[in-house]
C-alpha cells in the first residue's frame, strides 16, 4: 500500500507532491532543495552549504519513514554549475558509508528559487 511520508523537520511541499511515499520497503523521496524546514527560508551560500541543508532534508524524510541516509540505493542530483562536482562530492561522501549509492549528477538551466542544487533519492530495504 501507497503511504505518504510526511515530517516537520524537512521544508514542507509546496506543490501537488508528497515529501516521500513509501510503497513496501522502498522509499521514494521528492527533490529536496537547500530550505531550513524550521524557517522556511532559503540557505544561501556556495554549493558546500545548501548542499549540506539538501543532504539533511534527505536525511530527515528517510528517518521519518524509519529509514537512514544509509538505505540510499540512488540519488538523482541536480547541479546549477557543473564547476561545483568536485566541491559538491567532497560534502556528498560525508552522509554516505561504503558502499554509496547509485547516481547521476546533471547539470540542468535552472532550479527553482534559483538554488545550486537539488536531490531526489530512492531508499529501500
Amino acid at each position: 500500500m501507497k503511504k505518504k511520508i510526511s515530517t516537520a523537520n524537512a521544508p514542507a511541499a509546496i506543490g501537488p507532491y508528497s515529501q516521500a511515499i513509501q510503497y513496501g520497503g522502498m522509499l521514494f523521496i521528492s527533490g529536496q532543495i537547500p530550505i531550513d524546514p524550521k524557517s522556511g527560508e532559503l540557505v544561501e551560500g556556495d554549493i558546500a552549504i545548501q548542499a549540506k541543508q539538501v543532504l539533511k532534508n534527505l536525511k530527515a524524510i528517510a528517518e521519518a519513514a524509519g529509514m537512514t541516509l544509509m538505505d540510499t540505493l540512488k540519488c538523482t542530483c541536480f547541479l546549477k554549475n557543473m564547476e561545483d562536482f568536485v566541491r559538491f562530492n567532497a560534502v556528498y561522501e560525508e552522509y554516505f558509508d561504503d558502499p554509496p549509492p547509485a547516481r547521476e549528477a546533471v547539470e540542468v538551466a535552472r532550479l527553482p528559487k534559483d538554488v545550486l542544487i537539488e536531490i531526489s533519492a530512492i531508499c529501500g530495504r
